[in-house]
């Protein structure tokens, strides 16, 4: 893949400023824009850290010097015309001086329901609701949530066996839910488990 740094082409703005979208790695959520010369970009390349060139300051600016909510760099792409770039990144922290996960006050999250679902679960988990349902299954341990898994696997399989169909879709929920939990509690997620068989996919 040719380098960035080497190809785009600076010289088609006036400022020599191209824009720089900044996407997150994981949840393809858009974060923010900002513009980089050749300097910032360079520097971003060799700090791994996502620098851009400020308007106001007059001089480059790592995002997060101050705030500690850096954009480490993960993947460098640059459009057909050769004057844009796309930046992926991970995000430590909110990205928007406002307190938002993206300047759009955009939530972080990936679209996907599941995706969702799984961030709340992680919230309820470390949350001090003793109401919660995810929270009690998560104070009574690692043993316990395997356990439900079982349980709800087989109901799945004892409704697999007769023709309701709403029974049966209730318990594939039921087993999904707390298949969900376990995994959060192995300290895994479902996009770990999605890269295994993405990879599986791929060999063959």
């Amino acid at each position: 893949m040719l380098d960035p740094l080497q190809t785009i082409d600076f010289k088609k703005y006036p400022d020599q400023l191209v824009p720089a979208i900044v996407q997150d790695y994981n949840t393809q959520k858009v974060l923010m824009l900002g513009f980089m010369n050749g300097e910032a970009l360079k520097k971003t390349q060799e700090t791994g850290l996502i620098t851009f060139y400020s308007r106001t300051k007059n001089r480059l600016w790592t995002k997060g010097e101050e705030s500690g909510n850096h954009l480490k760099l993960k993947q460098i792409l640059l459009d057909c015309d050769k004057d844009t770039l796309l930046i992926k990144a991970e995000p430590k922290g909110v990205v928007c001086h406002t307190g938002a996960d993206t300047c759009w006050s955009e939530r972080n999250h990936k679209e996907d329901f599941l995706y969702y679902l799984e961030d709340i679960i992680q919230l309820r988990k470390t949350s001090e609701d003793k109401t919660s349902y995810v929270k009690q299954l998560y104070d009574k341990g690692i043993n316990k949530i395997a356990q439900k898994v079982g349980e709800e696997a087989v109901e799945l399989i004892i409704e697999s066996k007769d023709v309701n169909r709403e029974l049966f879709l209730g318990e594939a929920a039921d087993l999904l839910f707390h298949y969900i939990v376990l995994l959060q509690a192995k300290d895994c997620s479902l996009t770990d488990v999605i890269k295994i068989l993405e990879k599986r996919h791929q060999s063959k």
